[in-house]
């Protein structure tokens, strides 16, 4: 009985969860005036005239810049976090727990702390409104956070196993690539996924530091936002349109999604 309440308890939840989701899905093939009637539409007839809209107004190269810059800093963050992670991991440094801490402690500033030295900084540098960046400040959001992640899995690989490369005669390089690297590739791609999620959605940095050139597509969906009102249907298109790469993203990369965040969970 107690097993029923719980499976039907995890159901309702997550109906709940996804209810927002499906209900943007469906607004943004909805006519304008079908996404704002009260009570809500469940059946009407299917456009495609918001999508439309929504690249009409430009989406792509918000897009491209959001791909741009959260791919570019991605790629960034698992080069640095990596062999940083194996310094905390596999080869300790003289008082690394110092080093977790530190890094963890980059987390508590509020961004909108630091966002006026930031800005001075770009502004003197001459890189406001540049992609640059935001790989440079989306890399140094996450890395912190790829780094705890990726020592979690690097502990977990046996020491057995890199001191027989070690016997063998791999050197760093070969130890990194072809022992270390396929036995924590689940967990990279769960790193470099989260990583890739925080950098698709960040608003603040994207919104203080660009103005045309480099605006991405948190700064689009805000666009249907005016004095004139708020448009629910072609909101709901660009935001589904938003949500397609990491909802894909996720969807290939699902099976090394679990096994790397169950890593470490059993010993």
């Amino acid at each position: 009985m107690g097993g029923k309440l719980l499976t039907a308890l995890t159901w309702v939840l997550a109906v709940v969860m996804f209810f927002p989701f499906f209900w943007m899905v469906l607004s943004g093939f909805k006519p304008e005036a079908a996404a704002v009637t009260s009570p809500p539409q469940f059946f009407f007839q299917p456009t495609l005239d918001q999508f439309a809209i929504a690249f009409d107004n430009n989406f792509l190269p918000y897009f491209i810049n959001s791909v741009t810059a959260s791919v570019a800093s991605v790629l960034l963050v698992i080069a640095l976090a990596l062999p940083a992670a194996y310094a905390l991991a596999i080869r300790p440094i003289r008082k690394w727990r110092d080093v977790m801490f530190f890094l963890l402690t980059t987390r508590m500033l509020p961004i909108a702390g630091a966002i006026i030295p930031i800005y001075l900084i770009a502004n003197s540098l001459g890189i406001l409104d540049r992609i640059v960046t935001l790989v440079i400040l989306y890399t140094a959001m996450n890395l912190p956070l790829a780094v705890w992640l990726i020592r979690s899995f690097l502990i977990e690989i046996p020491m057995e196993v890199i001191e027989a490369s070690r016997v063998d005669g791999a050197n760093f390089f070969q130890q990194l690539t072809r022992v270390i690297l396929p036995m924590v590739a689940p967990g990279l791609a769960a790193t470099a996924l989260l990583c890739f999620i925080f950098s698709w959605n960040e608003f603040f940095l994207a919104r203080s530091l660009t103005s045309v050139d480099a605006q991405t597509v948190p700064l689009y969906l805000v666009s249907f936002i005016s004095t004139k009102g708020l448009f629910w249907a072609k909101l709901s298109a660009a935001s589904l349109l938003a949500t397609l790469p990491v909802v894909i993203a996720g969807l290939v990369a699902q099976k090394q999604l679990v096994r790397g965040l169950s890593l470490g969970a059993i010993k």
